[in-house]
């Protein structure tokens, strides 16, 4: 059973993940491993704040729009508290970090996050 049940949310996530890797073999080999590891950190800072929200997302229960509202605002709030503390840790313990590809990965990876509005929640099979 999976922990994210909201199916944008899991998909934009895994296409994250692809593009994060796809950054760190680009980035491997045209700025050493140290442009690798900056790549993999900005991606990485950007996917475990938005599993963290998909996870409080999709433990909801219930319909009233209050209730939703409320733990969309939770949601948000430990995913940009997630988010800075996560940026923090890197520029603090990680003294090789190319900062310009640490922050394009992640500014990149914040921008894919919103294609969650594009992909569609219908999981019904069109016949």
């Amino acid at each position: 059973m999976s922990w994210i049940k909201n199916r944008p949310l899991k998909i934009v996530l895994l296409v994250q993940l692809s593009i994060t890797f796809a950054l760190v073999i680009v980035f491997l080999f045209i700025l050493g491993m140290h442009g690798a590891i900056s790549a993999m950190l900005g991606g990485a800072v950007s996917v475990i704040s938005s599993t963290a929200f998909a996870v409080m997302v999709s433990r909801h229960k219930g319909y009233a729009a209050g209730d939703a509202i409320r733990t969309a605002l939770r949601a948000e709030a430990v995913k940009i508290m997630l988010t800075i503390g996560l940026l923090w840790m890197v520029f603090e313990f990680y003294t090789n970090v190319n900062a310009f590809v640490f922050i394009g990965t992640f500014i990149l990876m914040v921008l894919v996050y919103s294609m969650a509005l594009l992909v569609a929640d219908d999981t019904k099979k069109i016949r």
